[in-house]
């Protein structure tokens, strides 16, 4: 065993007592009933509980300029916009030669003291709508799109009638369930026509067409 050489320089007499067999010297503040080691106490940090970072939320695309969200586009079928263009003229009075592109017009003819749409200039302005160029003659439309089953007809075709074996005489633009809406003649309007269930129509069909 080493001895160790402890002198009074080295020791405070008042703050150290007999040290216990086998322990470690005691040390007593002045003041104090109760002796405590005299090891250094080590503080010690509080532990902080992990940082949870909440989840990311998408945020909405914003129109450049405005701060607002971007609105989403609405796609419609050219057939859907036609059909809603001719609907909205329900009402206007038959007139010879009558539509333009921009809306009913004076006619020619007979129908030259009349603002209003026959049966070609109707269907011509409802496809203006939707961005289609047509001819103002039943003959012409005949023509101008694909050819459509009576099956497979759909919202905004051109359904035509009469005629024998040259060009149809009649054009109607089909909404669905066998009806059309058209201009029919002469002192008349543009109106609705179931014409599958017509028994002056559905004998005189012809065809359909799907214009652009």
């Amino acid at each position: 065993m080493i001895a160790v050489r402890v002198t009074p320089a080295d020791v405070d007499p008042a703050r150290v007592t007999t040290p216990p067999l086998g322990g470690m010297p005691r040390v007593v503040t002045p003041g104090s009933t109760k002796p405590r080691v005299g090891l250094p106490r080590v503080a010690r940090r509080p532990v902080s509980p992990p940082r949870v970072r909440p989840p990311k939320v998408a945020k909405p695309r914003r129109t450049p300029g405005t701060g607002r969200p971007r609105p989403r586009r609405v796609t419609r079928a050219k057939g859907d916009t036609a059909a809603i263009a001719a609907i909205a003229r329900l009402g206007t009075p038959f007139s010879w030669g009558g539509g333009t592109p921009a809306g009913p017009s004076r006619g020619i003819g007979r129908g030259a003291g009349t603002v209003g749409f026959d049966c070609s200039g109707l269907t011509l302005y409802a496809w203006s709508r939707a961005g289609v160029k047509l001819g103002h003659y039943t003959g012409t439309q005949f023509r101008q799109g694909r050819r459509i089953r009576l099956t497979d007809l759909r919202r905004g075709d051109l359904v035509f009638f009469g005629g024998g074996g040259g060009d149809p005489t009649h054009v109607g633009l089909y909404l669905g369930d066998g009806i059309m809406i058209h201009a029919p003649k002469t002192g008349d309007v543009v109106k609705k026509t179931d014409f599958l269930d017509s028994a002056y129509y559905r004998p005189r069909y012809r065809g359909a067409v799907r214009p652009g």
